[in-house]
């Protein structure tokens, strides 16, 4: 990506408000606006709305299904669950 199309996406993500800008140097330093979780807790809402008809089982589902889940997270993902079943 050329300079000035990454500077325009900066640009115009300050201006939506999802970027904060340093400007007292002579180069302006970009950083999130927002901490990560609230931003990715609002992105999945609107996921799940758009492409799942609400139903969070069925993106878990389709998750789950993919080849991008590893063996690892599977393991991880199976903890968590029979955490939260014995609690």
């Amino acid at each position: 990506m050329a300079y000035a199309s990454v500077l325009r996406l900066m640009q115009v993500m300050h201006g939506k408000g999802l970027l904060k800008r340093d400007e007292s140097e002579r180069s302006h330093v970009y950083s999130p606006a927002q901490e990560r979780e609230p931003v990715q807790t609002r992105l999945l809402d609107d996921l799940i709305q758009k492409a799942f008809a609400g139903s969070g089982k069925d993106l878990v589902l389709a998750a789950l299904r993919s080849e991008r889940v590893s063996d690892a997270e599977r393991a991880e993902i199976q903890r968590f669950l029979k955490e939260s079943r014995d609690a």
